[in-house]
């Protein structure tokens, strides 16, 4: 079993202007996971930069209102609101209200920095 207290985790800041509470991950889990779960914050005004992944991912929304656009369309999210991005879809979020977008991103496989192609 493996055990997270968010309390705990730190925040790492991501290369899209996003904070990231990375909360399992294989290197972290003694389950042999092969996905990620991760918390992200993003402020009121800020966008994800276009990018691709090699891995397919889940963003569900926790707090806030924003906007995803994968492969050109774009998607209005709200709280309780999950969204499924295909491998290699060109992607990104922003935070459309006027306080943080907060979300969970599952990513399986798991997120490699290998895997993940700025296109900006």
């Amino acid at each position: 079993m493996s055990l997270r207290k968010n309390s705990e985790i730190d925040i790492i800041q991501g290369n899209e202007g996003t904070k990231i509470k990375q909360y399992f991950y294989p290197h972290n889990t003694s389950n042999g996971i092969n996905y990620s779960l991760a918390h992200f914050t993003l402020n009121p005004g800020r966008k994800s930069k276009l990018h691709k992944m090699k891995s397919s991912e889940i963003y569900y929304i926790l707090e806030g209102h924003g906007e995803i656009t994968i492969d050109g369309k774009r998607h209005q999210l709200e709280k309780d609101d999950s969204v499924y991005v295909p491998v290699n879809s060109n992607q990104f979020i922003k935070n459309s209200g006027s306080e943080d977008l907060q979300f969970l991103c599952i990513v399986e496989p798991a997120w490699k920095a290998d895997d993940e192609i700025l296109l900006e």
